[in-house]
């Protein structure tokens, strides 16, 4: 009975192991100067990206955050029904999401969201989903 007891505390504990280590953490810089984000998993660079933070008059904020909640096909209620694809909401209404105005990309264009290509928008959204929002950390910084 004790020899079932061992082998099913370290089957259990084998596999408690192999989803902590493949649950990574992820995080997001936003360099507010520069108009980028790099993206580093288990402290390993990544991505680097262009994105547009909030031009004049609205607000990007500055800090770290964990990641809050996600919505891959987000609407806007504060602004017209504008399309927010792969959302990762970290301070309130505040996200990284994706845009399709991506000529703006490298400069402050948004309301205060950080936004980037749709395409990395997904790719960032499945890291965060992939490492949990509480292994997704955003750092804003100027």
């Amino acid at each position: 009975m004790k020899r079932i007891a061992l082998a099913v505390t370290a089957c259990l504990c084998a596999q408690l192991h192999a989803v902590s280590a493949h649950a990574g953490t992820v995080v997001a810089v936003v360099d507010l100067r520069s108009q980028t984000m790099t993206v580093s998993e288990d402290g390993a660079l990544k991505y680097r990206w262009r994105v547009s933070t909030a031009r004049r008059g609205y607000v990007t904020p500055i800090g770290s955050y964990t990641a809050k909640w996600l919505s891959k096909d987000h609407r806007s209620k504060k602004y017209d029904d504008a399309p927010m694809p792969y959302a990762v909401f970290f301070n309130g209404g505040y996200a990284i999401h994706g845009t399709y105005e991506v000529r703006q990309l490298g400069r402050p264009a948004s309301h205060g969201c950080v936004r980037l290509d749709t395409r990395n928008a997904a790719t960032f959204f499945a890291m965060a989903s992939d490492a949990g929002l509480h292994n997704t950390r955003i750092v804003i910084s100027e």
